[in-house]
């Protein structure tokens, strides 16, 4: 009974092999035009897919402007920013065209021929890999068929040529981190320039509320987009060169048309992982945001740490501290997570399920014969089978560098989008477009439509106010329209409560805040000099504390010596300092925590009198110094031809100037002459009325109490 089942069950079987030897026949036959008609749907797939590609992007773009400009009128920009999300539209492309502008200027920059050579050593790497595996194939093949001679000498080659090969893997490592540190050079370099001209350093903190912490951007996120952008570069070159060539030589061994449905069914795994890979680029734009938040708060720490000591307010700031640091790690713990599971999904699929596919792959040639092969011994088939297995493994490992360089393509993004923000803003600061949160009563639409506006600024050699709102950056409306001119000589006195637009005006003054409005007449930024109460000291030496701003160089090219250095500090009994220290002039220190706070003011003053600008804005700068020394310092300045605006509430410095500008707290002013004489009798005289009048309540219930006896 067996065998008569096994006799029925021949002829299917036969059947089955007659059919499949005919289609190898057929297919065999019509070969050449079968590949063609693959070959061209692959392209207009991929011209498919292109096209696919542009309009997503384009979708996106769109999805992009409507969410930011919904949550800049909901949400405000600040919010809006941090609900954006990072992916890679054409955004992102404008973004990083932009800086690749900067970071490879032209034709004939260090940094393109750093890039040049860079990929000509790719080239090398994938031709003595091609070269390898070839020699790979061929040890394996002397070994089978037991030729010792030919093993030896492909020993010997195979020592040779890692030479070039180690000598060529070195030189990628240091064209990458080079072009890493130009990157990083040329960034910082555009950045700083922009930064720190047209006080744009001060708008971003004082008059817009975008960029929260500048420093973090330009130390860091610079930094990791430098070497994220060097490093994507070697790792999608190379992988993609690799897998051109390789691809092509295994169509050579195996047909075009196994890896052809093979790098179908790789596509289709990499679909798949694409659509279940979290969006890691705007994961890391968060958690650059909260390291950069989490330093803000060190360094506000740091500069309020003498008020918060004397709050004692140290648990305070300790809840502040760890609640940013917290949710920071409790950020960067959901982004491992994520890598994990992401990590496990990626490493099954591209180690083994293409791992398999490439076995799969490489036994063709030796189950079935390809057209054109000659490979008919063991050693041949076993020196093909190695050869193909070695080119792809390299090939299979260059498509999982290309698929696990598109997370390191969204943490670019994250980084691109980052710098980005921080070159537009800048960019818009200095076009004069601000973006504050208001804090004023007054925000009203005529408030808002006030600050959009801009007043005329004009060079000259007096100062002059006409009809300019004082207005602050938080929307307070100080003063709606102060009218008032000095010309060189005319010493104003400014006074008036706190908060009511003394600062305000210096800081118009100085071009640090936007003119709103009405028409200003001021020298230019050289010819006015700012003293404040707490006087700036530099990083430096002693030298430096007198001639800020200006450098050792440039003092010297102004025919200034040492010598004349220490005349001013003799005229303020300063002179004493240089001897006081090693170096002398050269000696360095913390000058803040070294100098009191009489001698700091001292200090800035003899940097007032190095400089000799036409005007000089004195903010309170005598607070801490004797009045023999406030006159000396009233007088040489007024000696040197420097016409002062001065800040103070002491009577003693009402008779250095000329006019005075009262505030009254309300939003108005009074702009007249100064008579000292009359107006030191004037006050006392209103002194003694309010004592007086202090004492009527007295006299009135003396007075009631006499009566009722």
């Amino acid at each position: 009974m067996a065998s008569q089942s096994k006799i029925r069950l021949l002829p299917p079987n036969k059947t089955i092999k007659g059919i499949i030897s005919e289609l190898t026949t057929l297919y065999l036959k019509h070969r050449t035009n079968i590949s063609r008609t693959v070959y061209l749907t692959l392209f207009f797939a991929l011209l498919n897919r292109v096209r696919s590609a542009i309009s997503e992007q384009k979708a996106a773009a769109e999805r992009h402007a409507a969410s930011r400009k919904h949550g800049a009128t909901t949400l405000g920009h600040d919010e809006a920013t941090k609900r954006q999300k990072v992916e890679l539209n054409r955004e992102f492309f404008k973004s990083l065209f932009r800086l690749l502008k900067i970071c490879v200027p032209g034709w004939k920059s260090k940094e393109l021929r750093l890039l040049i050579s860079h990929s000509i050593f790719l080239v090398i790497r994938t031709l003595i890999s091609l070269k390898v595996a070839a020699m790979d194939g061929a040890l394996v093949s002397s070994l089978v068929r037991g030729k010792g001679r030919d093993f030896l000498i492909g020993i010997v080659w195979w020592m040779l040529i890692a030479i070039p090969a180690t000598f060529t893997n070195s030189m990628l490592s240091y064209h990458q981190c080079k072009l890493s540190l130009q990157y990083r050079t040329r960034l910082t370099n555009y950045i700083h320039e922009k930064y720190l001209s047209n006080m744009t350093f001060y708008s971003l903190s004082a008059l817009d509320d975008r960029i929260k912490n500048a420093d973090q951007l330009i130390t860091v996120d610079v930094s990791k987009f430098a070497n994220s952008l060097a490093e994507l570069y070697g790792n999608l070159a190379k992988p993609t060169l690799d897998m051109l060539i390789y691809n092509y030589s295994l169509s050579k061994s195996v047909g075009g048309e196994g890896l052809f449905f093979m790098s179908l069914l790789v596509q289709l795994s990499a679909g798949v992982m694409r659509a279940l890979t979290p969006p890691f680029g705007k994961y890391v734009a968060d958690e650059a945001r909260l390291e950069g938040e989490f330093r803000f708060e060190h360094s506000r720490l740091i500069d309020y740490s003498e008020e918060i000591a004397l709050y004692n307010g140290h648990e305070a700031e300790k809840d502040t501290l760890d609640k940013g640091y917290f949710t920071l790690i409790k950020h960067v713990n959901y982004i491992l997570r994520r890598r994990f599971t992401h990590g496990i999904m990626e490493d099954f699929i591209i180690k083994y399920v293409w791992g398999a596919l490439g076995l799969v792959l490489c036994s063709v040639p030796v189950f079935f014969k390809i057209p054109g092969a000659v490979a008919t011994t063991m050693g041949d088939r076993t020196e093909s089978f190695v050869t193909n297995r070695r080119m792809l493994l390299s090939s299979s490992d260059a498509f999982g560098r290309v698929m696990f360089s598109y997370k390191e393509i969204t943490e670019l993004a994250g980084y691109t989008s980052r710098v980005a923000t921080l070159l537009e803003v800048m960019d818009d600061i200095k076009a004069g477009r601000f973006e504050k949160t208001l804090v004023s009563d007054e925000q009203s639409a005529d408030l808002l439509e006030l600050m959009k506006g801009r007043g005329t600024v004009i060079e000259s050699e007096d100062i002059q106010f006409i009809n300019v709102p004082i207005i602050t950056p938080g929307g307070s409306v100080l003063v709606k329209a102060l009218s008032f001119s000095m010309k060189r000589g005319d010493h104003v006195l400014v006074v008036g409560p706190n908060g009511c637009g003394k600062s305000s005006l210096f800081r118009i003054l100085g071009g640090l805040w936007p003119v709103y409005g009405g028409t200003v007449r001021k020298p230019p930024l050289s010819q006015v000099f700012y003293v404040p109460q707490r006087p700036y000291l530099s990083a430096g030496s002693l030298r430096q504390q007198i001639i800020y701003p200006d450098s050792l160089r440039i003092m010297r090219s102004k025919g200034i010596t040492d010598a004349d250095l220490l005349e001013i500090l003799r005229i303020l009994d300063l002179d004493h300092l240089v001897a006081s220290f090693p170096d002398g002039w050269d000696a360095e220190a913390e000058w803040r925590d070294v100098l009191s706070g009489g001698l700091q003011q001292r200090v800035a003053m003899a940097r007032l009198f190095y400089n000799r600008p036409k005007y000089a804005i004195l903010d309170e700068c005598t607070s801490s110094v004797t009045l023999e020394t406030e006159k000396v310092m009233y007088d040489h300045a007024k000696s040197l031809g420097i016409t002062l605006m001065t800040v103070s509430h002491r009577r003693s410095l009402w008779k250095y100037h000329s006019k005075i500008l009262q505030f009254d707290g309300q939003g108005k002013y009074i702009f007249t002459k100064l008579d000292a004489d009359k107006r030191l009798k004037l006050e006392d005289e209103k002194e003694e009325l309010e004592v007086q009048l202090r004492q009527v309540p007295e006299i009135e219930r003396r007075i009631a109490e006499l009566t009722a006896e």
